[in-house]
């Protein structure tokens, strides 16, 4: 089996080629004519969205799936039903849209600068309430071989967490309260960057 074959079996829970052309068409950036090739080119390569009507995981894999990819990886970030004792009711997001999104597209940017042979990302993030053992956020990557695409899910994670503002409160059961998490992103044991809401 080559490695491109076998890439796409362990990395891709399905390649859901199908829905393809339905999915870019409901999700890819609405572009002008008029725009440079460069940028015409950035808008049909990424899927960026921060919303209440998140993309699903089948969705975001169709958008990047593509025949000259042989792997797709993804990260999907699901809302856990505990912290510290405590029993999570649920997860709720804000953030400023367009500057989530500018800050997402900036990532993007990065990525594909950094693992030149990424095919598409799409990288999404939900807004409002989050129930538990729903997805919060999703990224996903395809490269003709595996590593590339799992070492940019992870880059964009990563980078996710500790640059792009979005605010998440933790909203716990009984009379435990609810709270504003920081947004904490570790590197060699430090903290990269805390960001806490203030009400």
């Amino acid at each position: 089996m080559s490695e491109d074959v076998q890439a796409k079996d362990t990395c891709t829970a399905g390649c859901i080629a199908d829905a393809a052309t339905s999915t870019n068409e409901r999700f890819l950036i609405k572009v002008s004519d008029d725009l440079p090739t460069l940028e015409l080119q950035q808008a049909e390569r990424f899927l960026i969205k921060v919303s209440g009507d998140m993309p699903t995981l089948e969705e975001c894999h169709s958008f990047v799936n593509l025949p000259s990819c042989g792997a797709i990886s993804s990260f999907t970030g699901i809302t856990r039903d505990n912290f510290q004792g405590k029993t999570v009711n649920h997860l709720s997001y804000e953030g400023y849209v367009p500057m989530a999104e500018k800050e997402l597209r900036k990532l993007c940017d990065e990525a594909t600068s950094k693992f030149t042979s990424i095919g598409k990302i799409a990288a999404v993030h939900i807004l409002g309430d989050c129930p538990v053992g729903s997805a919060s956020v999703i990224l996903c990557a395809s490269s003709p071989h595996r590593k590339e695409a799992m070492h940019c899910v992870e880059f964009l994670i990563d980078e996710l967490k500790a640059k792009v503002p979005i605010w998440k409160m933790e909203v716990y059961e009984g009379d435990d309260g609810r709270v504003w998490k920081e947004n904490i992103e570790w590197k060699e044991g430090k903290p990269k960057r805390v960001m806490v809401r203030q009400d």
